[in-house]
């Protein structure tokens, strides 16, 4: 399946989802990554605001937070995004592409040994993945290659294989959950 056709599947599955679908995967997918090693080790959490039907981060973010973590979030200048040190979780608005981001322009995180949760549309058992096409995480990890890597993703995003291209950096480690069905 080519790329733009995998984007557009995986976001109709996606459009589909349910409130209470997309929070109870949410919190499958939270629980599997506090007791996943590399969240154990990492002192720092780079993580995303997630928006529309994207694995919700809100309570990830806070609980890193809480677990002593510091904790950074993207934020895109031009065709760079870099990861900005985040205290306030609500001093976020709409930015590039109506992803949320910090609202002020704070410090520029500089762990580069942080654990980076990676959004995605699709992954594969490899790591490989598709992402929404802008290539801003595979250009930022090109830059900070010691980051360890992790993706969240519900069971349908999880493809036996993906092509990539020479440019794409693979996730070292993918947690996904399933979608319950709705009980009518």
């Amino acid at each position: 399946m080519e790329k733009k056709d995998l984007r557009a599947f995986v976001r109709a599955k996606k459009r589909a989802m349910t409130p209470a679908q997309v929070e109870a995967a949410s919190a499958c997918l939270a629980q599997q990554l506090f007791r996943h090693p590399a969240y154990q080790a990492a002192r720092s959490l780079y993580g995303y605001l997630s928006y529309n039907q994207e694995v919700r981060t809100a309570a990830i973010l806070r609980r890193a937070q809480q677990d002593g973590k510091r904790v950074a979030v993207p934020k895109v200048f031009g065709d760079e995004m870099k990861f900005l040190w985040l205290d306030d979780l609500s001093a976020v608005a709409p930015g590039a592409y109506n992803i949320p981001e910090p609202v002020a322009d704070g410090p520029e995180a500089d762990d580069e040994t942080a654990l980076v949760l990676m959004p995605g549309l699709a992954f594969d058992p490899e790591g490989h993945r598709c992402g929404y096409g802008g290539g801003f995480y595979d250009k930022y990890l090109a830059a900070h290659p010691k980051h360890v890597t992790l993706a969240l993703c519900y069971g349908f995003q999880m493809f036996s294989h993906l092509d990539t291209d020479a440019f794409d950096i693979p996730v070292q480690y993918v947690i996904s959950a399933p979608v319950e069905e709705e009980k009518v």
